[in-house]
């Protein structure tokens, strides 16, 4: 469980939200760039989905981030215990959840950012590639 966390923590910080803040500022040059060009009517028609999008994957973001600095300070709490069984214990009681809550976020984002820059398998790539 402590290496699974670790990874999970390194996964997130370093590849998913990264890639997540890349796509989002794509999306926010493009809401620049349609209210540049349109009228301030069709601009806020056009930029709506884009906005949307942006404000989801920010929470995303957040709650990631957020998760991720909690599981490490639960980490460390459980680390810093003698008996094997009570560290055992602390790692399934308040280690674990963050890791299915981090999942959670993580393939919410899988399904919002663009293929192309998704840095890792997507479930649908692994459920129907031979």
């Amino acid at each position: 469980m402590q290496i699974e966390s670790r990874v999970a923590g390194d996964l997130a910080k370093n590849h998913i939200v990264p890639v997540a803040i890349t796509y989002q500022n794509r999306l926010i040059e493009n809401v620049k760039g349609l209210r540049e060009v349109l009228s301030a009517e069709k601009a806020k028609k056009a930029t709506a989905t884009q906005l949307d999008l942006i404000e989801q994957i920010s929470e995303h973001i957040a709650q990631i981030m957020t998760m991720v600095d909690e599981m490490v300070e639960a980490r460390k709490k459980a680390n810093a215990l003698e008996h094997a069984r009570e560290k055992a214990i602390a790692y399934c009681d308040e280690v674990k959840p963050f890791l299915d809550g981090i999942r959670y976020h993580a393939d919410k984002l899988e399904l919002l950012v663009d293929d192309e820059l998704w840095p890792l398998p997507k479930m649908q790539e692994l459920l129907f590639t031979r």
